[in-house]
């Protein structure tokens, strides 16, 4: 791919990213000081990618720059996390790359994926929702988790989770396959102490 391919590439990959975190240029203009005609010629390829315009829409969609522009890996020996797109409307970035034993997902999850489907499986999952709303039907509860809030649970009852269907949502998934639960090394919170409401959605809280 030549330059010219890498740069016409740019804008489209701009609005993909953007619509992808439910960001309309109005905010995005609010976040980076570029006017909004500005942004909009950018992602229509009418105008020409540069540093300043990239680097303040990188930090205010916290993103590398590499990935705005799609550039190739050339001899950095960091790990590239390549997300993987499923049908359901969920894109899926696995955090760990060892065979076995847990695993760690991050997980964006658009609005088409709002109707339950439970299902059942051998393992154990911890879910963090990173922003957006999370509905989670679990066995006979269905339950909303805002941002901040986590939920765990056996995949043997039966479980489903998706968008509520007014916004996509970003969730950090714990998996253990063979059923291991995440082991938290922190000090209990004392009985009787003040917890906020819907702060933990564990199946029997």
């Amino acid at each position: 791919m030549g330059m010219e391919d890498v740069l016409a590439a740019v804008g489209p990959r701009l609005k993909h990213i953007r619509r992808q975190r439910a960001c309309t240029l109005a905010a995005l203009s609010k976040a980076t000081g570029i006017s909004v005609s500005t942004l909009s010629r950018l992602e229509a390829g009418q105008r020409k990618p540069s540093l300043e315009l990239l680097l303040p829409i990188a930090h205010a969609h916290q993103v590398p720059l590499d990935e705005l522009v799609g550039a190739p890996p050339v001899g950095d020996p960091r790990v590239r996390l390549r997300p993987v797109k499923h049908r359901d409307d969920c894109t899926v970035v696995p955090l760990t790359r060892q065979p076995g034993g847990p695993q760690a997902f991050k997980m964006v999850i658009g609005t088409a994926r709002s109707t339950p489907e439970p299902r059942t499986h051998e393992g154990y999952e911890w879910l963090y929702v990173l922003a957006g709303e999370l509905r989670l039907v679990l066995a006979e509860r269905d339950m909303v988790l805002g941002a901040g809030e986590a939920a765990e649970f056996d995949t043997r009852l039966p479980h489903w989770f998706g968008s509520t269907g007014r916004g996509p949502v970003e969730v950090l998934s714990l998996f253990g396959p063979q059923g291991e639960r995440m082991h938290v090394r922190a000090r209990p919170v004392p009985e009787g102490a003040a917890r906020r409401p819907g702060a933990s959605c564990r199946p029997g809280d």
